[in-house]
């Protein structure tokens, strides 16, 4: 125990406050105590809850880069940020429940199955748009999940139209295993 191991362990908790849920991003970090003889620090953050998920523009496509404290809610997360591309889902109210199943034979292919059924629900009646996915069972032996998305189906009257996905690609994606959290990574072709 010395300073610079206060020092890891203080931001590897800071870095789990932001990987686990309410998934915490503080703006503003006070240290109330600090004891270097013991090397302990007591301290308080102040921010917000932050999303799970961005898009980031990629040449001719956009890479979808999700989170979360386990894999399952990273694979959430991933296909809610497509979703969120193709259209505001904050307008999409949680009205109909829509089920699927996607499997493959390594998780960058369940990861592939996965976002691409998402899709498919979305391009096929019911044209159904979720605003927040449940992976009910998540088999990272056998490579199989189950899930549940909560939404309706996509109306432009409602929803305002964003950049239409064509396809999911194998391109670039990564699966990343942090000590407290997972990163995922898809480019999706526009």
């Amino acid at each position: 125990h010395d300073l610079e191991s206060l020092l890891f362990h203080f931001m590897d908790e800071w870095l789990y406050a932001f990987c686990v849920e309410p998934f915490f991003i503080p703006n503003e970090i006070r240290i109330t105590e600090f004891d270097e003889v013991n090397f302990k620090v007591k301290c308080e953050g102040y921010g917000k809850q932050w999303y799970q998920r961005r898009v980031r523009d990629h040449t001719a496509d956009i890479q979808v880069h999700a989170w979360g404290a386990t894999l399952q809610e990273a694979f959430e997360e991933c296909a809610i940020g497509m979703f969120g591309y193709i259209t505001d889902i904050e307008k999409v109210e949680a009205r109909d429940t829509f089920t699927l199943e996607a499997e493959g034979h390594d998780l960058e292919s369940l990861l592939f199955h996965f976002m691409d059924e998402w899709l498919y629900a979305f391009c096929v009646e019911p044209f159904f748009i979720p605003n927040e996915i449940r992976i009910t069972e998540f088999d990272e032996v056998n490579f199989k999940v189950k899930c549940e998305g909560y939404g309706e189906p996509f109306d432009l009257n409602k929803h305002p139209q964003g950049t239409e996905v064509k396809a999911i690609t194998y391109s670039a994606m990564k699966i990343v295993k942090h000590p407290h959290c997972y990163d995922v990574y898809v480019i999706v072709d526009i």
